[in-house]
């Protein structure tokens, strides 16, 4: 991706990140990473190192993929961490990003793999577009 797309990415990717909070009351933060780790648009609270959360985030998933792999499960989708202050979800973003987002615990897990899918599959689209 040139520095063109790259600009114009992330600018769709700030789009989808706010559409998805204001559509989701219960997610606290989220974040489009590349897949190697840096940050291309976030909504994370000023205590978060985006640097590392996002080096973490994409280590996480590229880790769970080999783990995936190892017991034949097919091409890894999503990783779940459940927290004592709520899940994170880390999902694929066609072959460009990961999408992290983070909720509080009284989300409903359900509609929370189905907003991030969704939000996943238009940042693939966008990304393989650009």
């Amino acid at each position: 991706m040139n520095h063109d797309n790259k600009a114009e990415f992330a600018r769709k990717a700030r789009s989808i990140l706010r559409q998805m909070h204001a559509d989701e009351e219960h997610i606290e933060a989220s974040a489009v990473v590349s897949r190697d780790g840096l940050i291309v648009a976030s909504q994370l609270a000023d205590s978060a190192d985006a640097d590392r959360f996002g080096a973490m985030c994409a280590s996480l998933l590229a880790l769970a993929s080999k783990a995936a792999q190892e017991v034949e499960r097919g091409q890894l989708r999503q990783v779940i961490l459940d927290g004592t202050k709520g899940p994170v979800l880390l999902t694929h973003a066609g072959l460009v990003a990961v999408l992290a987002v983070a909720a509080r615990p009284k989300a409903n897990l359900g509609r929370l793999i189905m907003e991030t899918r969704n939000a996943a599959n238009k940042l693939g689209e966008i990304g393989s577009v650009l």
